[in-house]
């Protein structure tokens, strides 16, 4: 018994061990280009998931007018477009070298509109671990957040003014 419990102590101290010394190897994937790491994708969705289920219900405190997604088109193309593309604009080269891909957020599957406005802000406000998605939080004031929110969250029915600034 005094061996397997011995074993298992062993056992249990090589384990960390061995990781650390795979990631202070350079062993580790660090490149964008290189494969994720086995439960990487999955562990960071379900923790992203986790983290915006409360969030969800969070109500914008500015209406989705007219001025509003104007304003939320300016700062989205100062801020954001690089990465996530304007609409009917071929895609830059930033986001075709980077892991993982940015979502284009005017095409498609990637098109926010079917995140809840609390979400979207979260992400615009708090940035996202080991995307390479900034918070935004210490860049723009709150009303400025919550315009590109609500720019993003009416992605499929942008207004004519707010489509100008975004060509």
């Amino acid at each position: 018994m005094k061996k397997f419990i011995a074993g298992l102590i062993l056992g249990m101290l090589l384990l960390p061990l061995c990781g650390y010394l795979y990631f202070a190897s350079g062993n580790a994937p660090a490149a964008t280009a290189d494969p994720p790491l086995p439960f990487e994708k999955s562990m960071a969705k379900m923790a992203l998931r986790a983290k915006l289920k409360p969030i969800r219900t969070l109500k914008s405190p500015v209406a989705a007018d007219e001025a509003t997604l104007v304003a939320g088109a300016k700062i989205y193309k100062e801020n954001c477009a690089v990465c996530h593309g304007l609409p009917n604009q071929a895609v830059t080269t930033i986001p075709k070298g980077m892991f993982p891909y940015p979502p284009q957020l005017f095409y498609g599957d990637d098109m926010v509109t079917k995140d809840a406005v609390g979400t979207i802000y979260w992400k615009v406000a708090n940035g996202i671990r080991l995307t390479g998605m900034p918070a935004f939080n210490h860049a723009l004031n709150d009303t400025e957040m919550w315009q590109v929110t609500q720019l993003l969250s009416h992605a499929d029915k942008v207004p004519p003014a707010a489509q100008d600034l975004l060509k």
